[in-house]
Protein backbone atom coordinates (compact mmCIF):
# COMPACT_ATOMS: atom_id res chain seq x y z
CA UNK A 1 0.00 0.00 0.00
CA UNK A 2 3.13 2.29 0.72
CA UNK A 3 4.39 1.53 -2.22
CA UNK A 4 1.31 1.71 -4.28
CA UNK A 5 0.92 5.60 -2.16
CA UNK A 6 4.12 6.33 -3.52
CA UNK A 7 4.10 5.92 -7.04
CA UNK A 8 0.92 7.56 -7.11
CA UNK A 9 2.45 11.02 -5.44
CA UNK A 10 5.01 10.73 -7.77
CA UNK A 11 3.08 10.36 -10.57
CA UNK A 12 1.08 12.88 -9.62
CA UNK A 13 3.98 15.23 -8.76
CA UNK A 14 5.24 14.77 -12.32
CA UNK A 15 1.76 15.48 -13.59
CA UNK A 16 1.86 18.82 -12.08
CA UNK A 17 5.47 19.38 -13.49
CA UNK A 18 4.39 18.82 -16.58
CA UNK A 19 1.28 21.01 -16.46
CA UNK A 20 3.40 23.90 -15.22
CA UNK A 21 5.91 23.58 -17.70
CA UNK A 22 2.80 23.99 -19.66
CA UNK A 23 2.24 26.96 -18.80
CA UNK A 24 5.59 28.20 -18.44
CA UNK A 25 6.23 27.49 -22.47
CA UNK A 26 2.84 29.91 -23.14
CA UNK A 27 3.47 33.33 -24.40
CA UNK A 28 0.56 35.61 -23.22
CA UNK A 29 0.00 38.62 -25.52
CA UNK A 30 -2.61 41.16 -23.83
CA UNK A 31 -4.52 42.99 -27.09
CA UNK A 32 -6.46 45.82 -26.63
CA UNK A 33 -9.25 45.15 -28.20
CA UNK A 34 -8.85 41.29 -29.82
CA UNK A 35 -12.29 42.36 -31.88
CA UNK A 36 -10.50 45.89 -33.43
CA UNK A 37 -9.84 45.42 -37.49
CA UNK A 38 -6.36 47.23 -36.32
CA UNK A 39 -5.04 44.45 -34.57
CA UNK A 40 -6.24 41.37 -37.22
CA UNK A 41 -2.76 40.70 -37.98
CA UNK A 42 -2.95 38.67 -34.19
CA UNK A 43 -5.91 37.20 -34.65
CA UNK A 44 -4.98 35.68 -37.84
CA UNK A 45 -1.49 34.34 -36.93
CA UNK A 46 -3.65 32.67 -34.18
CA UNK A 47 -6.69 31.48 -36.67
CA UNK A 48 -3.82 30.37 -39.40
CA UNK A 49 -2.02 28.58 -37.28
CA UNK A 50 1.36 30.44 -37.70
CA UNK A 51 1.90 30.72 -34.36
CA UNK A 52 1.85 26.86 -34.18
CA UNK A 53 4.15 26.86 -36.59
CA UNK A 54 6.46 28.51 -35.05
CA UNK A 55 6.49 25.91 -32.58
CA UNK A 56 4.40 28.30 -29.55
CA UNK A 57 1.36 28.71 -27.59
CA UNK A 58 -0.01 31.95 -27.61
CA UNK A 59 -2.77 33.11 -25.60
CA UNK A 60 -4.54 36.54 -26.97
CA UNK A 61 -6.17 37.84 -23.75
CA UNK A 62 -8.40 41.46 -24.42
CA UNK A 63 -8.33 44.74 -22.92
CA UNK A 64 -10.47 47.42 -24.34
CA UNK A 65 -8.27 50.02 -23.00
CA UNK A 66 -4.78 50.50 -24.39
CA UNK A 67 -3.29 52.03 -21.15
CA UNK A 68 -4.48 49.48 -19.11
CA UNK A 69 -2.83 46.77 -21.34
CA UNK A 70 0.23 48.39 -20.77
CA UNK A 71 -0.03 48.49 -16.98
CA UNK A 72 -0.65 44.46 -17.50
CA UNK A 73 2.84 44.17 -19.90
CA UNK A 74 4.16 46.51 -17.00
CA UNK A 75 3.10 44.61 -13.75
CA UNK A 76 4.47 41.26 -15.45
CA UNK A 77 1.02 39.40 -16.55
CA UNK A 78 1.85 39.31 -19.56
CA UNK A 79 4.39 39.00 -22.27
CA UNK A 80 4.07 41.26 -24.84
CA UNK A 81 0.70 43.95 -26.03
CA UNK A 82 -0.80 44.29 -28.88
CA UNK A 83 -1.54 47.43 -28.71
CA UNK A 84 -0.79 51.40 -29.83
CA UNK A 85 3.17 52.45 -30.75
CA UNK A 86 2.68 55.56 -29.11
CA UNK A 87 2.73 53.78 -25.67
CA UNK A 88 6.27 53.14 -26.69
CA UNK A 89 7.04 56.77 -26.30
CA UNK A 90 4.90 57.83 -23.65
CA UNK A 91 6.26 54.89 -21.15
CA UNK A 92 9.84 56.32 -22.35
CA UNK A 93 9.09 59.21 -20.56
CA UNK A 94 7.98 57.74 -17.44
CA UNK A 95 11.45 55.98 -17.10
CA UNK A 96 10.16 52.73 -18.93
CA UNK A 97 11.99 50.59 -22.04
CA UNK A 98 9.47 48.91 -23.72
CA UNK A 99 9.89 48.30 -27.98
CA UNK A 100 7.52 47.70 -30.82
CA UNK A 101 9.00 44.46 -32.31
CA UNK A 102 6.69 44.00 -35.31
CA UNK A 103 4.92 47.42 -36.66
CA UNK A 104 1.05 46.67 -37.90
CA UNK A 105 0.08 49.62 -39.30
CA UNK A 106 1.00 53.03 -40.64
CA UNK A 107 -2.28 54.59 -39.95
CA UNK A 108 -4.30 54.70 -36.38
CA UNK A 109 -7.00 53.22 -38.73
CA UNK A 110 -9.27 55.36 -36.01
CA UNK A 111 -11.85 57.72 -36.71
CA UNK A 112 -13.63 61.17 -35.29
CA UNK A 113 -17.55 60.17 -35.20
CA UNK A 114 -19.80 62.92 -34.27
CA UNK A 115 -23.24 62.07 -32.97
CA UNK A 116 -25.92 62.59 -35.68
CA UNK A 117 -28.18 65.20 -34.41
CA UNK A 118 -24.98 67.29 -33.23
CA UNK A 119 -23.28 67.18 -36.97
CA UNK A 120 -24.60 70.33 -37.45
CA UNK A 121 -22.94 72.27 -34.28
CA UNK A 122 -19.84 69.84 -34.53
CA UNK A 123 -18.33 70.45 -37.46
CA UNK A 124 -14.72 70.13 -36.93
CA UNK A 125 -12.48 69.78 -33.70
CA UNK A 126 -12.37 73.69 -33.49
CA UNK A 127 -16.03 72.61 -32.31
CA UNK A 128 -14.71 70.56 -29.19
CA UNK A 129 -14.75 73.10 -26.28
CA UNK A 130 -17.47 72.39 -24.16
CA UNK A 131 -18.38 68.84 -25.32
CA UNK A 132 -18.04 65.38 -24.05
CA UNK A 133 -15.58 62.95 -25.69
CA UNK A 134 -15.42 59.15 -25.89
CA UNK A 135 -12.21 57.86 -25.98
CA UNK A 136 -11.31 54.45 -24.74
CA UNK A 137 -9.46 55.57 -21.67
CA UNK A 138 -7.54 58.36 -20.12
CA UNK A 139 -4.01 58.64 -21.23
CA UNK A 140 -5.27 56.41 -24.24
CA UNK A 141 -3.76 56.28 -27.78
CA UNK A 142 -7.24 57.66 -28.65
CA UNK A 143 -6.78 60.74 -26.19
CA UNK A 144 -3.67 61.96 -27.16
CA UNK A 145 -4.92 62.08 -30.87
CA UNK A 146 -8.77 63.38 -30.01
CA UNK A 147 -6.79 66.19 -28.28
CA UNK A 148 -4.10 66.87 -30.65
CA UNK A 149 -7.16 66.98 -33.17
CA UNK A 150 -8.13 70.18 -31.44
CA UNK A 151 -4.87 71.41 -30.60
CA UNK A 152 -4.77 71.95 -34.30
CA UNK A 153 -7.95 73.43 -34.61
CA UNK A 154 -7.52 76.05 -31.91
CA UNK A 155 -8.81 74.24 -28.76
CA UNK A 156 -6.19 74.10 -25.50
CA UNK A 157 -6.42 70.33 -24.06
CA UNK A 158 -7.51 72.10 -20.79
CA UNK A 159 -10.55 72.77 -22.38
CA UNK A 160 -11.55 69.82 -23.35
CA UNK A 161 -13.92 66.64 -21.78
CA UNK A 162 -12.70 63.61 -22.48
CA UNK A 163 -15.25 60.73 -21.06
CA UNK A 164 -13.49 56.75 -20.81
CA UNK A 165 -15.79 54.57 -22.82
CA UNK A 166 -14.10 51.69 -23.72
CA UNK A 167 -14.64 50.45 -27.34
CA UNK A 168 -17.08 48.24 -29.26
CA UNK A 169 -20.60 47.68 -27.83
CA UNK A 170 -19.55 49.90 -24.38
CA UNK A 171 -18.65 53.15 -27.00
CA UNK A 172 -22.19 52.52 -29.07
CA UNK A 173 -23.95 52.45 -26.12
CA UNK A 174 -22.30 55.49 -25.00
CA UNK A 175 -23.06 57.39 -27.99
CA UNK A 176 -26.79 55.85 -28.99
CA UNK A 177 -27.49 57.05 -24.90
CA UNK A 178 -25.98 60.59 -25.46
CA UNK A 179 -23.62 60.20 -23.06
CA UNK A 180 -20.78 61.39 -26.01
CA UNK A 181 -21.01 64.21 -28.14
CA UNK A 182 -18.18 62.76 -30.56
CA UNK A 183 -15.96 60.11 -29.95
CA UNK A 184 -12.93 58.60 -31.16
CA UNK A 185 -13.07 54.69 -32.23
CA UNK A 186 -12.14 52.58 -34.82
CA UNK A 187 -13.37 49.38 -36.78
CA UNK A 188 -15.57 48.17 -37.27
CA UNK A 189 -17.77 50.08 -34.48
CA UNK A 190 -17.27 53.41 -36.65
CA UNK A 191 -19.16 51.72 -39.68
CA UNK A 192 -21.70 50.12 -37.27
CA UNK A 193 -22.19 53.74 -36.18
CA UNK A 194 -22.50 55.22 -39.40
CA UNK A 195 -24.82 52.59 -41.06
CA UNK A 196 -27.35 52.99 -38.24
CA UNK A 197 -27.42 56.39 -38.55
CA UNK A 198 -26.44 56.85 -35.18
CA UNK A 199 -22.86 58.85 -36.36
CA UNK A 200 -21.42 60.68 -38.94
CA UNK A 201 -17.68 60.87 -39.25
CA UNK A 202 -15.79 64.01 -38.39
CA UNK A 203 -12.10 63.12 -39.01
CA UNK A 204 -11.22 60.14 -40.84
CA UNK A 205 -7.55 58.23 -39.87
CA UNK A 206 -8.24 54.91 -41.27
CA UNK A 207 -5.79 54.85 -44.32
CA UNK A 208 -2.19 56.54 -45.11
CA UNK A 209 -3.41 59.70 -47.22
CA UNK A 210 -6.52 60.27 -44.69
CA UNK A 211 -3.83 60.25 -41.74
CA UNK A 212 -0.81 62.83 -43.42
CA UNK A 213 -3.44 65.22 -44.27
CA UNK A 214 -5.40 65.15 -40.75
CA UNK A 215 -1.34 64.76 -38.96
CA UNK A 216 0.81 66.24 -41.17
CA UNK A 217 2.61 62.56 -41.90
CA UNK A 218 2.14 58.43 -41.34
CA UNK A 219 1.45 57.87 -37.62
CA UNK A 220 2.16 54.17 -36.73
CA UNK A 221 -0.03 52.79 -34.81
CA UNK A 222 -1.09 49.24 -33.88
CA UNK A 223 2.18 46.69 -33.16
CA UNK A 224 3.39 44.00 -30.99
CA UNK A 225 5.38 45.92 -28.04
CA UNK A 226 7.15 44.27 -25.44
CA UNK A 227 9.47 45.24 -22.48
CA UNK A 228 12.87 45.61 -23.98
CA UNK A 229 14.66 43.44 -21.00
CA UNK A 230 12.17 41.13 -22.21
CA UNK A 231 13.56 41.15 -25.81
CA UNK A 232 17.19 40.77 -24.90
CA UNK A 233 16.46 37.67 -22.89
CA UNK A 234 13.95 35.71 -24.96
CA UNK A 235 15.13 36.76 -28.57
CA UNK A 236 14.20 33.38 -29.97
CA UNK A 237 11.11 33.10 -28.97
CA UNK A 238 10.80 36.96 -29.81
CA UNK A 239 11.97 35.98 -33.47
CA UNK A 240 9.52 33.32 -33.64
CA UNK A 241 6.57 35.68 -32.69
CA UNK A 242 7.79 38.11 -35.37
CA UNK A 243 8.19 35.63 -38.02
CA UNK A 244 4.10 34.50 -37.58
CA UNK A 245 2.83 37.97 -37.49
CA UNK A 246 4.40 38.95 -40.69
CA UNK A 247 3.78 36.32 -42.17
CA UNK A 248 -0.04 37.28 -41.35
CA UNK A 249 0.51 40.81 -42.17
CA UNK A 250 1.52 39.06 -45.95
CA UNK A 251 -1.16 37.57 -46.04
CA UNK A 252 -3.87 40.48 -45.35
CA UNK A 253 -1.65 42.23 -48.32
CA UNK A 254 -2.63 39.61 -50.39
CA UNK A 255 -5.77 38.46 -50.25
CA UNK A 256 -8.72 40.61 -50.36
CA UNK A 257 -11.24 41.75 -47.62
CA UNK A 258 -13.90 39.24 -48.11
CA UNK A 259 -11.04 36.44 -47.87
CA UNK A 260 -9.66 37.87 -44.52
CA UNK A 261 -13.19 37.87 -42.99
CA UNK A 262 -13.15 33.91 -43.72
CA UNK A 263 -10.71 33.51 -41.35
CA UNK A 264 -12.32 35.39 -38.48
CA UNK A 265 -15.39 34.49 -35.52
CA UNK A 266 -18.70 34.86 -36.73
CA UNK A 267 -19.16 37.07 -33.48
CA UNK A 268 -16.29 39.42 -35.03
CA UNK A 269 -19.14 40.75 -37.55
CA UNK A 270 -21.91 41.63 -35.22
CA UNK A 271 -24.58 40.39 -37.67
CA UNK A 272 -23.19 42.35 -40.78
CA UNK A 273 -20.49 40.69 -42.17
CA UNK A 274 -20.56 42.23 -45.51
CA UNK A 275 -20.36 45.84 -43.50
CA UNK A 276 -17.16 44.29 -41.68
CA UNK A 277 -16.26 42.98 -45.39
CA UNK A 278 -16.73 46.52 -46.45
CA UNK A 279 -15.10 48.57 -43.90
CA UNK A 280 -11.75 46.23 -44.44
CA UNK A 281 -11.50 46.38 -47.70
CA UNK A 282 -11.58 50.76 -47.64
CA UNK A 283 -8.98 50.97 -44.86
CA UNK A 284 -6.85 47.69 -45.49
CA UNK A 285 -3.69 50.45 -46.83
CA UNK A 286 -2.94 50.63 -43.34
CA UNK A 287 -1.51 47.66 -42.83
CA UNK A 288 2.57 47.16 -43.43
CA UNK A 289 3.56 44.58 -45.80
CA UNK A 290 6.45 43.64 -43.24
CA UNK A 291 6.68 44.37 -40.50
CA UNK A 292 9.06 47.41 -40.78
CA UNK A 293 8.63 51.08 -38.99
CA UNK A 294 8.35 53.59 -41.31
CA UNK A 295 11.67 55.50 -41.23
CA UNK A 296 9.75 59.15 -40.62
CA UNK A 297 6.75 57.94 -38.36
CA UNK A 298 8.24 57.98 -35.21
CA UNK A 299 8.86 61.46 -35.30
CA UNK A 300 5.21 62.57 -36.14
CA UNK A 301 3.68 60.41 -32.90
CA UNK A 302 6.70 62.63 -31.07
CA UNK A 303 5.20 65.86 -32.44
CA UNK A 304 1.31 64.76 -31.25
CA UNK A 305 2.83 63.41 -27.67
CA UNK A 306 4.90 66.21 -27.15
CA UNK A 307 1.89 68.61 -28.00
CA UNK A 308 -0.78 67.50 -25.55
CA UNK A 309 1.21 65.14 -23.37
CA UNK A 310 2.76 66.89 -20.03
CA UNK A 311 4.40 63.33 -19.41
CA UNK A 312 6.05 63.33 -22.93
CA UNK A 313 6.14 67.62 -23.31
CA UNK A 314 9.84 68.72 -22.52
CA UNK A 315 11.64 65.46 -22.15
CA UNK A 316 14.39 63.99 -24.57
CA UNK A 317 13.18 61.37 -26.28
CA UNK A 318 15.59 58.30 -28.28
CA UNK A 319 13.16 57.19 -30.46
CA UNK A 320 15.35 54.67 -31.70
CA UNK A 321 14.69 52.91 -28.62
CA UNK A 322 11.32 52.72 -29.14
CA UNK A 323 11.47 50.02 -32.27
CA UNK A 324 13.44 47.68 -33.64
CA UNK A 325 13.18 46.55 -37.01
CA UNK A 326 15.64 43.80 -36.10
CA UNK A 327 13.33 40.43 -35.82
CA UNK A 328 11.17 41.75 -39.01
CA UNK A 329 14.39 42.14 -40.84
CA UNK A 330 15.32 38.62 -40.11
CA UNK A 331 11.63 37.13 -40.55
CA UNK A 332 11.48 34.68 -43.68
CA UNK A 333 10.81 36.67 -47.24
CA UNK A 334 11.96 40.06 -45.59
Amino acid sequence: MRRITLAAFAATALLLVALNARADDKTILMVSGVDKQIYLPAILAQRLGYFRDQGLQVELQSEPSGVSAADVLLAGAAHGVIGAYDHAVDLQAKGKSVQSVVQFTIAPGEVELVGAKLAARIASPADFRGRNLGVTGLGSSTSFLTQYLAVLHGVKPAELTLVPVGSGETFIAAMEQGRIDAGMTTEPTASRLVAAGTARVLVDLRTPEATQKALGGLYPFACLYMQTAWINGHRSDVQKLANALVRSLRYINTHSAAEIAAQLPPAYFAGNRPLYVQSLAASKSMFTPDGAMPAEGPATVLKVLSAVSKVVRGKTIDLSKTYTTEFVSAAPGN
